[in-house]
């Protein structure tokens, strides 16, 4: 058509994924030995889980055969990512930070990883937040201190792993 019956285009906007997923994927590497050992320690040695490519954690039901653990432990993530991911990360005496999700997930923010890329990370962090994810914080919407912004980076490789969800090693309980 033309003149004032013109078509008008939509306002450009970024296309939206779904599930929403953060822009920023870190390529700071995980050391999963550290990571496997750190959740050994906190489970006591009690639980077998699967650790993923990217370091996300799946705490599995003991006993599993590895083709029935490795099944469990991707539905496990795809049952995250496809939920609101939501987060309850928490200090552990050791400096790390553990993140909790729903279904047995859960992801470690290293200390000595936080304090080697520290510089990274806080200027990558609003990054780290999903597509039009709004975050409220006590300091405000989608502003975060120091232990907010850790966790969001740690939660960037659970994304990374429920998006490429590759499961690297079974690890069994002590018992």
């Amino acid at each position: 058509m033309f003149g004032p019956f013109k078509k008008k285009q939509p306002p450009s906007e970024p296309p939206r994924r779904f599930p929403p997923v953060p822009d920023w994927k870190p390529d700071i590497a995980l050391p999963l030995d550290r990571i496997a050992e750190r959740i050994r320690f906190y489970t006591n040695g009690s639980r077998d889980f699967a650790v993923f490519k990217y370091g996300t954690v799946a705490v599995l039901p003991n006993g599993l055969s590895d083709a029935d653990a490795e099944t469990h432990a991707k539905q496990a993530l795809h049952n995250v990512f496809h939920a609101h991911p939501d987060m309850k990360p928490m200090n552990m005496k050791d400096g790390n930070i553990l993140i909790q999700y729903n279904h047995d997930v859960a992801s470690i923010v290293l200390a000595d990883i936080v304090a080697e890329h520290w510089s990274e990370i806080e200027k990558q962090h609003q990054r780290a937040l999903a597509t039009s994810e709004v975050l409220i914080t006590p300091h405000g919407n989608n502003k975060f201190d120091d232990f907010g912004k850790k966790s969001l980076f740690g939660r960037c490789y659970m994304f990374m792993d429920a998006q490429e969800p590759e499961v690297l090693r079974i690890e069994r309980c002590n018992g």
